[in-house]
């Protein structure tokens, strides 16, 4: 009998949902390792502050790169554009919902919140289209899972806060949804939805296992997305986001890049051939670079240099 399936994963509540989603779809037996990542461990600053791409996955890789697992759950909005040699990202899971979602105490929209209002969130990315919707709020940052940042927002003065909508839906927190923003309005994290399966590249039995596990519209969706990501060069320390869908036999991909304060702002649409999700996702980055995105992304990086 073959030994079971090392699958590994990040700690958090969410994570061990995510980890244990993959083990019950497998037709062999699995063991689960936990492994602590270097965002996991550095809770108390911004996570524009902590580091660069691979903030929670890192350790991971390298434990599978080691053999101490066989592959490794991750929430796909946290994998780099690039993987490293020698490993694969052997599917992508039917992605839940890529919407961030409004948690409030009051206000049932974004539009609905006083002036002035306080909203929290971790992410660059929701704060500049957030300032860009309403130039008005005022954003504070806030870190930790999601079952912490539902704690400190009860616990706060905060208006709203500012989740990803499969998260809290995975968790059975849905209720706690005030409202699903829609993509148009709030051009969600690249990935944002979908569960990623890495493996090493050349460990057939364990590729062959979870190749069953691909979703064919969710991986070339995201593929679509991880490529106009790519091609800006974009991490968590700027604001990029990105959102493809089928419509009509065709991928429709909405891009966004903007400044953190939310000032300097681009959002482009394209569409293109399904068989092609990288081209579309390369074309439409692009035209935005032609369009000025370069000029924003370097300022970014040009005022976090001199920190």
């Amino acid at each position: 009998m073959s030994p079971p399936i090392r699958v590994g994963s990040r700690g958090s509540d969410l994570a061990l949902i995510q980890a244990r989603e993959v083990m019950n779809a497998l037709d062999e037996p699995a063991e689960l390792v936990i492994i602590e990542t270097h965002g996991d461990r550095v809770t108390d600053r911004p996570l524009s502050q902590v580091g660069g791409a691979g903030l929670f996955i890192k350790e991971i890789e390298s434990a599978l790169i080691d053999d101490r697992i066989d592959l490794a759950v991750h929430s796909m909005k946290d994998v780099p554009s690039v993987v490293p040699e020698g490993l694969s990202l052997a599917a992508t899971l039917a992605r839940l919902d890529a919407r961030d979602a409004l948690v409030s105490k009051t206000a049932p929209t974004i539009a609905a919140l006083s002036h002035g209002a306080h909203i929290a969130t971790g992410s660059l990315r929701r704060r500049s289209q957030l300032l860009a919707i309403r130039p008005d709020l005022v954003v504070d940052d806030l870190r930790g899972n999601v079952g912490t940042r539902l704690d400190k927002f009860d616990a706060s003065s905060w208006d709203a806060v500012v989740l990803a909508a499969a998260g809290l839906m995975r968790l059975g927190l849905e209720a706690r949804i005030r409202a699903k923003l829609p993509v148009d309005e709030m051009i969600p994290a690249v990935g944002q939805g979908a569960l990623a399966i890495e493996t090493r590249t050349d460990d057939r039995r364990v590729r062959s296992l979870v190749e069953a596990l691909n979703h064919p519209a969710t991986q070339r969706a995201v593929a679509c997305e991880r490529a106009f990501l790519g091609r800006l060069e974009g991490g968590c320390q700027v604001p990029i986001g990105a959102f493809a869908e089928i419509e009509q036999q065709s991928l429709r991909l909405l891009g966004y890049v903007g400044s953190v304060d939310g000032s300097r702002r681009l959002r482009r649409e394209a569409t293109g051939a399904l068989e092609a999700p990288e081209a579309l996702g390369l074309a439409l980055a692009e035209q935005m670079l032609e369009a000025g995105a370069g000029e924003i992304i370097g300022e970014i990086a040009g005022s976090d240099a001199n920190r």
